[in-house]
């Protein structure tokens, strides 16, 4: 288990160049991450989708959420950890 654990660090930090760190914990269902400067919303809520496998999710601190006819917005900040879960 922990060489999957190192594995999926590793291809994290590959594949989500924007990502500094990120983890999935499967028994909550939520993906914890911080990100770089210039990282926006979108690419955030892209993320989540993605490494939740769902679209209905939340952000526990509201940091980014969906506005009709806008898309995902908010105002991240880099370095700060965010956290989204599935519903």
């Amino acid at each position: 288990m922990k060489y999957l654990s190192s594995l999926f660090f590793a291809l994290c930090a590959v594949v989500n160049s924007q990502a500094e760190v990120c983890n999935v914990v499967p028994s909550t269902h939520c993906v914890t991450f911080s990100v770089t400067q210039g990282t926006g919303c979108a690419w955030m809520c892209s993320y989540c989708a993605n490494q939740l496998g769902t679209n209905n999710y939340y952000f526990t601190d509201n940091v980014c959420t969906y506005q009709e006819g806008v898309g995902c917005v908010g105002n991240p900040y880099a370095g700060k950890s965010y956290t989204c879960c599935s519903n």
